[in-house]
């Protein structure tokens, strides 16, 4: 028994021994594993914190679940803890005496170890946590269906303008505005998907807006997209602070589409706020985009024909090759009058009438009458809805008048201003005053009413400046709405081809007739129109006789245009025209008399007879007028001046004179003087349009004239010298309705007049002057208000301006400069370039400058942040566009704007810029040609990254010399071969 007893004590104590050595051996291995665990812990832990850091970084606080804040705060207990192990760790090593404590040294390396396992617990939940957050974050760019835009056409280059634009770091806000049905939201979808703004921003938001808009429905959307909690009310304020907390610090792009009514962007989203943030906006209505404060705006207009038929033959598909139906589709397409959502909706139907060209030519008749065409209710809804929210009778009519005139013509818009005066269309509340300038002031509320509709887009800004025009589409709206109102039946049958006039009852039922642009011989010997308003027959070539009494029932005719027909004489008829105020003669060359009862248009305000034979003597009697414009010819011929002297002063109320010149020059230059002396006595003056052969005729009238003395009250444009008709057409590109113009022409040296009217100039050209070696020889402080020069052939011009004789910025409100022939140019500034000097020059042009060197002198380039457009032309000294030793340390944004540059025949051109450290970050057009020394091109792989075009002489393209064979692959696809005498 004792045996037994005494055996299984010494098992037991076998067991605690061999127990003991194991835990003795397990702590001597925690001991070991040590500096192991501590590693393989703070690895692991740096993950975690890395995990939660990006957690928090990436999702609001507001939209992390209650499951995900618990394990933040897990990790935050376990960071802590980690941290306290490693406190004790780096302890231990600081005294290395403690290494032979075992057991304390094996519990801290378990301890560790444990650890660690708890972080890599953590570390897989939050992994699977993420996945599931970040599943909810907003994606940087959701793809959204967009039309395919063609390359090329003209809604591509305005996708390609407006990336341009988002990448100025100047420009915050951009509006793209037009008429229903032109592609804006074609636009702004392809923007959604474009990749270069995917790179530009670190999200971009689509945000179209309703009709039934709301500040917190649009705030909805934007949190929608944001994936942020809507579903908790909250106020506009609330709303907007969570919305910019959650843009703080993010690159983002807003595009809102389809903008009614102004939106106020900081309530909506807190916007000034969020610097990073940037805008486009979209809207029918200009004035909505200029309200909510864009940098730049973007007019959308309708396609081309070419790129409307494109579009059409694309979505019709193969039926429009066959036999018989293409001529009907070009047809189809121009009643679109190109607008890509008609387009898009014609053709859809004409789609299913396959190639059946019966079914084809009744669709279109049907289009015709806008009669069950899908699509066309919705372009008609809202041009309609624009027409009839217009705020007044009078813009109504307004626009209702342009359908007289064909669609897409350009029409001279100081033309239609008058007939609406003419017509009564612009209120003349001030009329009755006495000294008021009635036609001025009515010109002026013209132009406000004009620009409300080319606002709505009922109306658009044509290429040439001084004209608009109406589309096909909104005419045809025009003349069915003038159908259905009693009192505005219309007869427009412009450019019809028509040789016969219309039947008497046509004729009987309008109120305004327009047969402009025909082929009219003859017309009715008499007409019952006695509603009559407006009559327009201008360039009826072929109408040589108006019948004797034609006029005899349009007592109430307002306003009559036979401008450009071969008629020789009015009949007396004419006379029976007692309420008009509007008579268009001019270009009626064969026109020599007018009846003798002309004195009874006592109404009459605009009298135009330039290009005629009429006398002034026989109109002298109309001291009423408001307008004439007339020829030299129109003073007479012959030697004797009796009767063409004391004419011009009768017109006692008259505001606004023209002069033109023609072949009867030389007479003109022996009765100037008494001429400019008559016109210095017209008070009301307000707008003179003369030409001067010598600068003391031009004193006279400055000296004398009480209108000049007024100041700012008269626009002028003035010839000085001897000189020819194309004078006055050499500053036409400028044209601006209030731009003053001076041309002097064949003159000497500096007179003091010319430095008087210099004063009030905003477009000179200096033509073929001496006595002058500089521009600034006129005096820097008379040019202030210089925006536009032109110089031509002044040979003793050697420099612009010199610097050095001046104390402060010059032409600082200078636009564009145009030099062309100038022999003896050696640079367009010497010496110091005072700040503020050029700053607002957009257009530099130097042609044939054969000493030219020097472009941009020293400090030049710096004061031209606005230069878009540059070309240089038959410079033939040229070497260098920048000239190195001019432009040291030039700063790699020089020339942030420059968006064209043309540069022709110079040989001895080898360099653009030195290298390619410029950035051009707004360069999209090179235009290269007979510059068979520029070898290389001032590009990379990073700098201007908005070229898109380069045109060149294709032997010149393979001589190019490339550093990086990259660059070369990278333009090589907007490289375009020059075509064989093409124009550049």
């Amino acid at each position: 028994m004792t045996e037994v007893v005494a055996s299984a004590a010494a098992a037991e104590v076998y067991k605690d021994g061999r127990s003991l050595l194991t835990s003795a051996g397990s702590r001597i291995a925690y001991v070991k594993d040590l500096k192991k665990n501590y590693k393989k812990l703070m690895q692991e832990a740096r993950k975690l914190w890395e995990l939660r850091d990006g957690i928090e970084t990436e999702i609001s606080r507001h939209k992390i679940s209650q499951v995900t804040r618990e394990w933040i705060v897990k990790v935050e207990m376990i960071t802590r803890e980690v941290g306290e192990l490693e406190t004790k760790y780096n302890d231990e090593k600081k005294n290395p005496w403690r290494l032979l404590r075992v057991w304390p040294h094996s519990n801290l390396s378990k301890d560790m170890a444990n650890k660690h396992g708890q972080v890599q617990i953590l570390l897989e939940e939050g992994k699977l946590k993420r996945g599931v957050l970040v599943a909810e974050l907003p994606e940087p760019v959701r793809k959204i269906h967009a039309p395919k835009i063609e390359d090329n056409s003209s809604l591509h280059k305005v996708v390609e303008d407006v990336v341009s634009f988002l990448d100025d770091k100047q420009i915050r806000i951009i509006g793209i505005w037009g008429r229903v049905g032109t592609g804006k939201t074609t636009i702004m979808q392809n923007l959604n998907n474009h990749k270069d703004i995917a790179k530009m921003f670190d999200i971009v938001i689509w945000a179209p807006v309703s009709k039934e808009w709301s500040l917190k429905k649009l705030q909805g959307a934007i949190m929608q997209r944001l994936k942020l909690n809507v579903e908790s009310i909250a106020s506009i304020e609330e709303n907007a602070w969570r919305i910019s907390e959650e843009l703080k610090g993010k690159k983002c792009l807003i595009l809102v589409d389809e903008i009614f009514d102004l939106i106020d962007l900081h309530e909506v989203m807190g916007i000034q706020d969020n610097l990073e943030s940037k805008v486009v906006l979209a809207s029918r209505l200009r004035d909505i985009c200029k309200d909510m404060e864009a940098d730049e705006l973007i007019n959308v207009k309708p396609l081309s024909d070419h790129e409307a038929f494109n579009m059409f033959k694309e979505k019709v598909g193969r039926s429009i090759h066959f036999p018989g139906i293409k001529p009907v589709a070009e047809l189809v397409v121009r009643e679109c009058g190109g607008l890509p959502l008609l387009i898009d909706r014609v053709a859809r139907t004409f789609r299913k009438k396959e190639r059946n060209v019966s079914l084809w030519r009744d669709a279109l008749n049907n289009l015709r009458r806008w009669a069950n065409t899908q699509g066309m209710d919705e372009v008609l809804e809202f041009m309609r809805f624009c027409y009839d929210n217009l705020d007044s009778d009078a813009k109504k009519v307004c626009f209702l008048y342009g359908a007289l005139y064909p669609e897409e013509y350009d029409i001279y818009i100081d033309y239609l201003l008058e007939c609406w005066r003419a017509e009564g269309f612009i209120p003349n509340e001030d009329e009755s005053i006495h000294d008021k300038n009635a036609f001025r002031d009515a010109r002026d509320k013209g132009h406000a009413i004009l620009d409300d509709l080319i606002n709505v887009s009922l109306l658009e800004s044509s290429e040439k400046r001084k004209c608009v025009k109406m589309n096909k589409v909104l005419r045809d709206m025009a003349l069915r709405i003038s159908s259905q109102i009693g009192d505005s039946k219309f007869l427009a049958k412009p450019c019809e081809g028509l040789e016969e006039p219309p039947n008497h009852e046509e004729w009987k039922k309008a109120s305004r007739i327009s047969l402009m642009d025909n082929e009219l011989c003859s017309l009715p010997e008499t007409v019952d129109c006695c509603d009559l308003l407006t009559l327009l027959l201008q360039r009826n070539k072929n109408l040589c006789v108006i019948p004797k009494f034609f006029f005899k029932s349009m007592s109430s005719l307002r306003v009559l245009d036979l401008h450009g027909t071969s008629i020789e004489s009015l009949p007396s008829s004419l006379s029976g025209l007692i309420s008009l105020k509007g008579l268009y003669l001019n270009s009626c060359s064969n026109l020599v008399e007018l009846p003798t009862q002309i004195e009874e248009l006592v109404q009459l305000e605009v009298l135009d007879i330039r290009g005629t034979k009429i006398s002034l003597v026989q109109v002298r009697c109309l001291i009423w007028l408001k307008c004439l414009r007339i020829s030299l010819s129109n003073f007479g011929t012959g030697s004797h001046t009796q009767n063409k002297l004391g004419n011009v002063s009768r017109f006692v109320s008259l505001e606004e004179f023209s002069v033109v010149i023609d072949s009867s020059k030389q007479s003109w230059d022996k009765i100037v003087e008494a001429i400019a002396t008559e016109v210095a006595s017209l008070e009301k003056l307000t707008s003179l349009q003369f030409c001067f052969p010598k600068v003391d005729c031009l004193e006279i009238f400055v000296t004398k004239s009480l209108a000049w003395k007024k100041g700012s009250c008269l626009t002028f444009q003035f010839a000085v010298g001897d000189h020819d008709s194309s004078c006055f057409q050499i500053l036409k590109s400028f044209d601006y309705p209030s731009y003053n113009h001076l041309t002097l022409v064949n003159n000497e040296g500096v007179n003091p007049v010319i430095s008087k009217v210099l004063m009030e100039t905003h477009a000179f050209a200096l033509i073929n002057h001496k006595g002058a070696s500089r521009l600034s020889d006129f005096g820097t402080k008379n040019m202030e208000n210089m925006l536009v020069c032109f110089i031509e052939r002044c040979d003793e011009i050697e420099t612009i301006i010199n610097g050095d004789v001046i104390t402060k910025g010059v032409l600082e409100c200078l636009e564009e400069l145009r030099i062309n022939n100038v022999l003896k140019l050696e640079s367009i500034w010497e010496g110091h370039v005072h700040p503020g000097s050029l700053t607002q020059l957009t257009t530099l042009m130097l042609t044939k400058c054969p000493e030219l060197k020097k472009i941009f002198s020293k400090g030049m380039i710096q004061q031209l942040p606005e230069l878009q457009h540059l070309r240089i032309e038959e410079c033939h000294q040229i070497e260098e566009i920048i000239m190195q030793s001019e432009n040291i340390e030039l700063e790699s944004s020089s020339l942030p704007r420059l968006k064209t540059l043309v540069l022709l025949d110079l040989p001895k051109l080898r360099s653009i810029w030195v290298n390619d450290s410029l950035k051009w970050p707004s360069l999209q057009s090179i235009k290269i040609s007979m510059c068979d020394r520029l070898k290389r091109l001032p590009f990379n792989i990073v700098n201007a990254t908005k070229l898109r075009f380069i045109e060149g002489q294709q032997t010149w393209w393979e001589e190019l010399v490339w550093e990086d064979d990259a660059v070369k692959q990278r333009l090589k696809p907007v490289f375009h071969p020059q075509l064989a005498h093409a124009s550049v």
